[in-house]
């Protein structure tokens, strides 16, 4: 944690009044449709200023954020990829029962013993399949990793369930089993 953050955090109880905790339980009570609202919330309702208020508001939503909400969130004005999201979830969840799912903010990170692939709404219109390939050649719809850096040797795009097919699936198993 920044020490700026962290330092505002523990001078919260005596420029607020209340704790961090406190102030995350009186949130959850709430359910509020924008950022702005929580803020202008919490500094007419209890006279918070502006710089506490928006630091409550920003850690409510990432301690509250669920692995559920974090892939709806993602997919939220691209509702249209998200069968193509769930159908690789369960290719991959038929690959072994030692990989760990974890949602971020942007994407979804398949882990076995190291990440070997992240799935990403990249667009609108697109998926990003990210696979981490070690000494294997750029072919067929297996593209350099663009976008993902280092995270990853190789990336796949994607645009419909149909692009899910056999050569995707190989790609993934072939991740799955370099990951060891």
């Amino acid at each position: 944690m920044d020490k700026a953050l962290q330092t505002m955090i523990e001078n919260m109880p005596v420029k607020t009044g209340k704790k961090l905790e406190d102030w995350l339980e009186i949130l959850k009570t709430k359910s509020f449709e924008k950022h702005s609202l929580a803020v202008k919330f919490l500094k007419t309702e209890y006279g918070v200023t502006h710089g506490f208020a928006n630091t409550i508001v920003t850690l409510s939503k990432e301690k509250s954020d669920s692995p559920e909400d974090l892939v709806l969130n993602q997919y939220s004005g691209k509702e249209s990829l998200k069968p193509i999201y769930d159908l690789l979830l369960s290719v991959v969840e038929n690959l072994g029962a030692d990989i760990v799912i974890s949602p971020k903010k942007g994407s979804v990170s398949l882990i076995r013993k190291n990440q070997f692939a992240l799935i990403k709404p990249a667009t609108k219109k697109r998926i990003d399949l990210g696979l981490k390939l070690k000494g294997v050649e750029v072919q067929g719809r297996l593209e350099h990793s663009g976008p993902f850096g280092t995270m990853c040797t190789h990336r796949i795009q994607l645009q419909n369930v149909s692009d899910v097919d056999e050569e995707v699936i190989n790609w993934l198993s072939k991740a799955y089993d370099y990951s060891v």
